[in-house]
């Protein structure tokens, strides 16, 4: 008959340890938030209606502040910037005509090198009759526009954003959830 086995020593209280962990996994998780909104992304929420009918007042989205680090600034990216007349402000806009473009409106009607721009995000309800004489855009600056045109005070108005004022890319509309989605 086998000798009998020692009983084993009982286990020490894991409330310790457990605590510990907790700690240690919520010590990594806000270190890594504090990274991703520092450097890659970040919650900003929407004040006004210059880009409806995609993003509404008050709509929350995420920004790509990494992006524009590896690739270039596309005609069609939406854009967050701080106003160049108070750089306390920041204004969402979409990137309509890069550096060296030739753009004139007329009568609401953008016109891109000569060519009639196709501007499918913008509803009929939302254009509008001004119209802007033929400029170059100057090297390291952008034309945005709001989508809601007959609203937006954009480049029209204070002109060309410079490249150094732009700060990220609108990516996802969180909030409200009937909103969520890619922004395009």
């Amino acid at each position: 008959m086998p000798a009998p086995q020692p009983a084993a020593p009982p286990e020490p209280p894991r409330h310790a340890s457990g605590a510990i962990l907790w700690l240690r996994d919520l010590l990594i998780s806000a270190a890594a938030s504090v990274l991703i909104i520092t450097f890659l992304y970040q919650p900003v929420r929407v004040e006004g209606t210059s880009m409806l009918p995609r993003l509404e007042d008050h709509d929350r989205l995420f920004i790509n502040k990494f992006v524009y680090r590896f690739s270039a600034i596309e005609r069609g990216d939406v854009v967050v910037f701080h106003y160049p007349r108070d750089p306390e402000k920041s204004y969402i806009k979409r990137v309509i005509a890069l550096p060296g473009d030739h753009i004139r409106i007329d009568h609401g009607q953008v016109w891109l090198n000569d060519r009639r721009l196709r501007e499918p995000y913008v509803p009929e309800a939302y254009e509008d009759s001004r119209s802007m004489r033929d400029m170059v855009v100057p090297d390291d600056a952008y034309f945005v526009m709001g989508d809601h045109r007959s609203i937006s005070s954009d480049s029209r108005e204070f002109g060309p954003v410079d490249r150094s004022l732009i700060y990220g890319k609108a990516v996802f509309v969180y909030w409200p959830a009937r909103d969520a989605g890619v922004v395009r």
